[in-house]
């Protein structure tokens, strides 16, 4: 199992928090988002996702791509400490909330976008922080809302253990921080990734504690 990650992109972020959550193994193979142009434009990486995107898995003689449909893939494939419920109703809200994170905050806010602000529209820094502050504050006072008024919810996002819910919201919020944004309104999702953080699968899967780390 090979696993395509760069040591700060969210989505291999999740990706990592999950296998380690399983339990699973995977060789890393370091994508650079910054040097030489990127690497990810590398031919090499064009082959395996055109979309030019971290991460990617190599696993069972396939590659995929999407962070979320990565996760669903192993919980298929490796039922061991399941990481959506065995419910349909259960499945639901834990791949709604994780859409909420992934889908609806995370792409505004990537390198790309960013890098585009910045370069194509010659934003300066300190708007381009404002919007990634604005989109943030909005995704993450609707999951607030969610997260309170759900008897689904839990120790985690949903019910009592670790969920792909969970596995999106750490990296949201270690990034949220690296832009100084205002977490100081989202209580219950403070609670909840003060339970995820102390757990050693998201321990070993922040930033700072990738090989490739700088």
């Amino acid at each position: 199992m090979k696993l395509h990650t760069f040591f700060r992109s969210s989505a291999s972020y999740r990706v990592r928090i999950a296998l380690n959550l399983k339990g699973l193994a995977a060789e890393q193979l370091h994508v650079h988002l910054s040097k030489n142009g990127g690497e990810q434009f590398a031919p090499a990486f064009d082959v395996l996702n055109p979309q030019h995107l971290l991460p990617v898995l190599e696993i069972d003689d396939l590659v995929l791509a999407q962070s979320l449909a990565i996760i669903e893939y192993l919980d298929e494939t490796r039922p061991q400490a399941p990481l959506l419920p065995l419910d349909a109703a259960g499945r639901a809200r834990v791949r709604a909330l994780s859409q909420m994170i992934a889908c609806d905050i995370h792409p505004l806010n990537n390198l790309r976008v960013l890098k585009y602000l910045g370069g194509e529209l010659g934003l300066p820094e300190e708007r381009r922080n404002a919007w990634y502050r604005h989109w943030v504050a909005l995704g993450l006072t609707a999951l607030e809302r969610e997260l309170v008024r759900s008897p689904a919810t839990g120790l985690f996002c949903h019910g009592d253990t670790p969920t792909m819910a969970d596995c999106c919201l750490i990296p949201q919020l270690y990034n949220a921080r690296r832009f100084e944004c205002d977490l100081s309104t989202y209580p219950t999702i403070a609670a909840i990734a003060a339970r995820c953080e102390a757990l050693e699968a998201f321990a070993q899967a922040r930033p700072e504690a990738q090989p490739d780390a700088q």
